[in-house]
């Protein structure tokens, strides 16, 4: 019986030393597999990183549109610059002489360069000068202190005015 019981713990000894052999083969094989799947990750990864920076490199970008598109475009610029917004300006002339409305422009062109003039226009019976493109009545209220040092006839009136230019 000892005989026996000494081949069975035998047995289980040489079963248990294989499967702890076949156990760290198995370690060792999912090492190496690990290993390797790292290895081309990294290399794939390098391999996309240069493919984004030859594509930058060239600054070329090519955009594929219907034709109507870009004439929509252009009908909508064509529309949005002809559109007024309802605001302020300076009156700082009305008169029945169109020359002497023309001289008074000139002379507020001189001395502000800055602010547009629009006229001589004809509101029967008198030709007008009206100056500035103001959105509200307090901005137009700021300039208007400044004009009247020079224009002292000058006063704020509600217009349509032009859209800023965006440069």
């Amino acid at each position: 019986m000892t005989l026996l019981f000494s081949f069975k713990i035998k047995g289980m000894i040489l079963g248990s030393e294989m499967f702890l052999n076949n156990f760290a083969a198995e370690q060792q094989f999912m090492c190496n597999i690990r290993s390797i799947l790292l290895i081309l990750s990294f290399f794939f990864l390098f391999l996309s990183a240069g493919a984004q920076s030859s594509a930058s490199d060239t600054g070329h970008v090519e955009i594929v549109q219907d034709y109507k598109i870009k004439e929509l475009v252009a009908k909508h610029v064509e529309i949005n610059s002809k559109a007024k917004l309802k605001g302020y300006r300076i009156k700082i002339h009305f008169g029945a002489d169109k020359t002497k409305a023309s001289e008074i422009k000139a002379k507020f062109i001189s001395k502000f360069p800055e602010i547009p003039a629009y006229g001589p226009v004809y509101d029967q019976p008198n030709f007008t000068i009206k100056v500035g493109d103001y959105r509200t009545k307090l901005e137009a209220y700021k300039y208007l202190k400044e004009v009247q040092a020079e224009f002292s006839a000058a006063f704020i009136v509600i217009d349509e005015i032009e859209l800023p230019r965006i440069d």
